[in-house]
């Protein structure tokens, strides 16, 4: 035989009834009424938080003009696997001498030719340890395109036009400078304000990358 505790009563229009048997086993009976309450509150719960991530993962556009790689936008929905790999292309654009802005009269150029050979390799190879089933997915698809574009639209063409070009005069120089350093020597060369010009524009946009790879970081 059950009994019910004295404060509550044991009727139709009870809400939920705490029900004390003889064996002091304690019972919670709720009626419909009350369960379609919980389940209403259950739900608005997670539509609220639902809207809260919604607004938290709110596509982030990345306007391909700022690298001169056309007027397109991008459009992306981040995820961890797209926050990990613009953190590995912010780091190596941050520690070396190409996310960072170029000081013509100070920097030599054959080590700036030197830091942006190594990010070209070493993005590649970031891009190609991402396993291929995320980059199945939209918006990390997009960064990888994004970002072999920066490296094949963005920098090749002036390590193409420029950079063999003037490391093999640079060498040649180098055997027959007398004791002017590198900077001076670097001014020398026959087409130094056509180069310089293309590099520091090169190296502007590159800073704009950086400039994005942090965004969707700390997004």
């Amino acid at each position: 035989m059950e009994q019910q505790i004295p404060t509550q009563e044991s009727t139709g229009a009870d809400l939920v009834s705490l029900v004390l048997s003889e064996d002091w086993s304690l019972s919670i009976y709720a009626s419909p009424v009350a369960v379609i309450a919980i389940l209403i509150v259950v739900f608005l719960v997670w539509l609220v938080m639902r809207i809260y991530f919604r607004q938290r993962l709110t596509d982030f556009q990345i306007d391909s003009a700022e690298f001169g790689l056309g007027d397109q936008k991008i459009s992306l929905r981040l995820n961890d696997t797209d926050r990990q790999i613009a953190y590995s292309i912010w780091v190596e654009l941050s520690t070396r001498k190409i996310g960072l802005p170029i000081d013509i009269e100070d920097d030599v150029i054959s080590e700036i030719y030197d830091s942006w050979f190594a990010f070209f390799s070493v993005t590649r190879e970031l891009i190609k340890d991402i396993p291929v089933s995320k980059v199945r997915t939209d918006s990390t698809s997009k960064i990888i395109n994004l970002s072999v574009e920066v490296l094949n639209e963005g920098l090749r063409p002036h390590l193409t036009k420029w950079q063999a070009r003037y490391r093999h005069w640079y060498e040649r120089q180098l055997d027959k400078a007398d004791d002017v350093d590198p900077q001076g020597l670097q001014k020398r060369f026959p087409a130094y304000e056509a180069l310089k010009a293309d590099m520091l524009e090169v190296n502007q946009r590159l800073i704009r990358y950086r400039h994005k790879m942090n965004e969707l970081v700390t997004k």
